[in-house]
Order: structure tokens, then sequence, then C-alpha cells
């Protein structure tokens, strides 16, 4: 019998972005997943970040957004769930015995809701609030929600490599979500700054990066 030839997954990505987003798009967590077990993949382009979408697009990512990964005829949308997917195929993204894969699952999940929400309010504001009278008082009032939650990481990390005993998509997550932090708030927690730097420096996360710059281009102008 000949060997089952593995599928290649297509991932979508931006044609073009504005230039706070260069290089801080979601599709580098699906990239940087499939580079980790050596998975090739194609990569399907579709416009600006706010352009609007095709019909078509939009049945399969109703808000718009990348990546959509599509395998066979699996269709998935948010990273959390296409990086759920593709690390149950490979124990070297999520543990195979129920406890390892659930702390994996429940790190990734604290990285998209606990973590994420309060870097991500602090990049809008500062990107819409450019020249504004309220930005001072704005980032005043919202930085010290994501200082806590960055000072409750920093003591779960402690002095550990990773979030758990083993590298796994609750990694991908966390340090792609925290290096979109502005470096001064992981100043306090040199555990956090040598965690990011750790992850960046994995040969995936540099072959993903790289595709995902080649792909991309900067020149998307901001909505009015």
């Amino acid at each position: 019998m000949s060997a089952r030839t593995e599928t290649r997954p297509e991932i979508t990505a931006y044609r073009s972005v504005p230039d706070f987003a260069y290089g801080r798009i979601k599709d580098i967590r699906v990239r940087w997943a499939l580079d980790e077990i050596g998975r090739p993949y194609r990569t399907r382009l579709i416009g600006g970040i706010f352009e609007d979408k095709a019909p078509a697009y939009l049945a399969d990512q109703p808000f718009g957004q990348v990546p959509v990964y599509k395998e066979d005829d699996l269709i998935l949308f948010e990273t959390g769930s296409i990086l759920i997917h593709i690390g149950e195929a490979d124990e070297r993204l999520l543990p195979r015995d129920a406890k390892g894969r659930g702390r994996a699952i429940s790190w990734m999940i604290a990285a998209l809701n606990s973590v994420e929400p309060m870097i991500q309010t602090l990049v809008v504001l500062t990107v819409k609030g450019q020249g504004t009278d309220w930005l001072t008082g704005a980032i005043e009032a919202a930085k010290p929600f994501a200082e806590q939650r960055l000072a409750r990481l920093s003591q779960a990390l402690r002095d550990r490599e990773w979030l758990e005993a083993d590298f796994s998509i609750g990694d991908i997550v966390m340090i792609d979500v925290l290096r979109n932090a502005d470096p001064q708030l992981l100043a306090p927690h040199p555990n956090l700054t040598a965690y990011v730097a750790r992850g960046t420096s994995r040969p995936a996360f540099q072959s993903a990066m790289a595709a995902h710059l080649a792909d991309c281009t900067v020149g998307e102008p901001l909505p009015a």
C-alpha cells in the first residue's frame, strides 16, 4: 500500500495592513504552530484588515478576520480553535495525557481571555487616540488592569522555561500576546521579558514571522 499523502492545510492572511499591525497579525500563531511540527501549509491572501470582505469569506469567518484554516472539508476560524485542532495531532504542541492537555488549553484560553484584552485595549487607545486630548487619561485608566494581569502571570511563571513542563500551544499564544505589549509594561517582570525572548528565538517562530512578513505589505490606511 502507498503511504497516505498528508493534506496541506490553507490559512488566510492579509495582503496589506496599517503600519502598527505589521508583524502582529494572528495568522503568525497558526504559522508558528505548523512550523513547530514541520507541517507545510498554503497561504491565501484576502486584502486588508479594514476592507469589506466577500460574503463567501464571511460564511467561513463571520467577523471577517484572519486566519481561516481549511483542511479537506474542515473549516475553522479563531486561532484558539485552530491551534487545538493542530495540537491534537502532535504532542509537541498539546500533551496526550488529560492533565497536560487541559493545562495547555487553559493557558491558551488565559492568554486570549485574561491577558490579551488588557494589552489590546492599550494598543487600540494608542492608535486611535493620537493627537487627542483624551489619550493620556484613557491610558492611565486602562493601564492598571494590564499591569495587574502581567504581575499575576509573572508570579505564575516564576523561573520556569515554559508555562508548564513542556512547550505547548499555550506558550505560542501567550508569547505572541506578550510581544505585542509595550516593553515598559513587561520591564518590571524580567521573567516575562526572558520568556518572550526564549519563545521568539525558536526557529519555528522565526520562520513563521518571515513568511508572514513576506506575504504582507504596509500601506493600508486606518479608517476615518
